[in-house]
Parts: C-alpha cells; structure tokens; sequence
C-alpha cells in the first residue's frame, strides 16, 4: 500500500479481526471496511451485544460449557444418560455432538488441550473434578472426543491414563474423522458415525 493510503487506525482493525479463528486476511479487510462504513448507532449496538455477552455468559460450574445460569441446560436435563459423559475441548464441540443426534449424556468441557509443558498441571482442565463427577454419578463410559491433532491425542492419552484405574470404560471416536480435523468443522453425519463406531482405549 502506497505511503499516502496507510490508515494505522484501519490497518490495526483489520489485524484484530484477522486475529479471529478461521476469518482469513481477505475477510478481515473486508469485514474492517464494513465495520468503518456502518452508523454509529450500529456501532454503539454491536459494543452493546458484545459487552453483554461477555457478562452474561460464563462456564458452567458442573461441566464447564457456556451458560448464562449457574448450570447449563445439559446439567439441569433429568433426562440425560450420566452414565456416559462425553469430553470435548470447546463449548461448540457440545453443539456440534448435540446437532448429530447420537448422543443423550453429559459432558466436560476442557477449553484447552494439554501442551507439553502442561504435564505437569492440568489444573485449567479441571482433571479432579472430572474424575470426581465420574465417581459421583456412577460414569460407567467416558468418550474421549478432543481433535484428532497432536495436542488433542495427547490429551486423550493422558486423561484416558487418568481415569482408567477408576474402572469406567475409556473410548475414542472412530472412523469418519481423518487426522486434524477440529470436531467443530466435521458434519453432523460424520460426527454420528465416529460416535457409533467408537472404540475401546
């Protein structure tokens, strides 16, 4: 860009949205320009939703997914099967199993996945009290549903060592998910199918 179009302000915008998952620098100006070009009314709106929901939404105090109560709707469902809990790394993960049909139980939301330096303290992914919520409603499968990436296999390995010696049986997602792939991203079909034809670890 020519020295005479460089606008800080703008360019500093488009990083900040390029900074978010999955938008592409494209997009990003794209989005910039847009944000620049709308109304200060608009403006004031946008701030206002995004405020609120940063106030308003916060972690579950049982499994950790979004909520904007003290126990999310899947903690407070009478209905569900607590003999099998489903972990996942994301809030979104719950929607994605959820949409897929396949599953009816309870879950544990890690928000993170464990980096070597982490071995040491998995505190962040309330690893205690994922093995106190399996004592305490009698867990009899855990379904270890982190991505299939290098983290992600990791962190299963290392919870599935975690829990195994409590007797519950440990498994993972089987086929139809292929190496890298973010739980969010995979259809609702695939998720299913990885669901039913999941493994023993």
């Amino acid at each position: 860009m020519g020295r005479n179009l460089q606008l800080p302000a703008l360019e500093t915008l488009i990083d900040l949205v390029h900074s978010l998952p999955g938008v592409g620098r494209r997009t990003a100006e794209r989005i910039a320009y847009h944000i620049v070009e709308m109304d200060d009314s608009e403006i004031d709106r946008m701030i206002g939703i995004i405020t609120d929901a940063k106030k308003t939404i916060h972690k579950c105090k049982i499994c950790g997914n979004f909520t904007d109560k003290e126990i999310c709707g899947v903690c407070s469902d009478e209905t569900r099967d607590k003999s099998i809990m489903c972990v996942v790394e994301k809030s979104k993960d719950v929607i994605s199993f959820e949409m897929s049909g396949e599953l009816h139980c309870s879950y544990h939301v890690l928000h993170a996945l464990l980096r070597p330096s982490d071995f040491e303290d998995d505190s962040t992914m309330r690893i205690d009290q994922l093995i106190g919520r399996i004592r305490a409603d009698n867990v009899k499968e855990v379904i270890l549903a982190t991505d299939f990436s290098v983290y992600g296999e990791a962190t299963a390995s290392y919870i599935s060592k975690r829990i195994k010696p409590l007797g519950v049986k440990v498994t993972r997602l089987g086929t139809g998910i292929s190496v890298g792939t973010k739980i969010q991203v995979a259809d609702t079909m695939t998720l299913a199918k990885s669901l039913q034809s999941r493994s023993e670890i």
